[in-house]
């Protein structure tokens, strides 16, 4: 079932968006030709009726692609299955990638892919909070054996653990050097808490301890005093 842009957020403001890109864009007006978005160029790009999924309204936004028609004019198209696949298989597990959220689905969130694939984020894997058109740096988690891909927020090995360290001082900072989260916490307070899993948690806070930034209890961490001073 096609969701209305409503169904998310909205975006603060139109960036300029460039052909052969997926972009969440304004509808300026409508016209018995279809309807006209703002897309950072002087003039807006048309949507035409035959290219719609749906009968947007003006103010309101639409996920779409930009490319160039038959005469060489920019149009849009909220088709994107055209434009994108499912087979990735110019990319590894690991590679950074740039990532638009897509649509929500009963196991995570959509997304467009380095604007050319489909990919999907598992709703474990979600660690911070997603809109629609939202574009942001994803990495590839796996490159299934069909050629679809997982795609995870943080990045992989080391890198992965620093972000989420980072997360966890970033939290002890405004709870005062106190956090009621440790081993025996429920997975699911961890993630209400710092949007990642317990088992990522865990490995933080196992590093952290060893950089003497932090103390460890059963069901809390504490940061040592003066361990993150100038």
């Amino acid at each position: 079932m096609v969701r209305e842009p409503d169904s998310f957020p909205r975006s603060a403001s139109d960036a300029s968006a460039q052909l052969g890109e997926v972009a969440y864009l304004t509808v300026t007006t409508v016209n018995n030709t279809g309807a006209f978005l703002r897309w950072g160029q002087p003039k807006d790009v048309l949507l035409p009726y035959s290219e719609q999924r749906f009968r947007p309204d003006p103010g309101k936004r639409v996920l779409v692609m930009l490319y160039q028609d038959d005469q060489g004019r920019p149009v849009a198209t909220m088709r994107l299955d055209r434009f994108l696949t499912d087979d990735a298989w110019a990319l590894e597990t690991g590679e950074p990638v740039s990532v638009v959220v897509a649509d929500r689905t009963d196991l995570g969130m959509k997304v467009v892919v380095n604007h050319r694939y489909w990919g999907l984020i598992y709703q474990d894997d979600i660690s911070q909070p997603l809109r629609r058109g939202q574009s942001l740096t994803g990495y590839v988690k796996q490159r299934r054996e069909d050629g679809r891909l997982d795609i995870s927020l943080l990045p992989p090995g080391a890198a992965r653990l620093d972000v989420v360290g980072d997360k966890v001082l970033q939290a002890l900072r405004e709870s005062g050097g106190y956090l009621a989260l440790g081993d025996k916490s429920a997975a699911h307070d961890i993630k209400a808490r710092l949007g990642v899993s317990k088992s990522a948690y865990k490995q933080a806070i196992g590093r952290l301890y060893k950089q003497q930034l932090i103390t460890l209890e059963p069901d809390a961490i504490r940061l040592v005093p003066g361990a993150l001073s100038d």
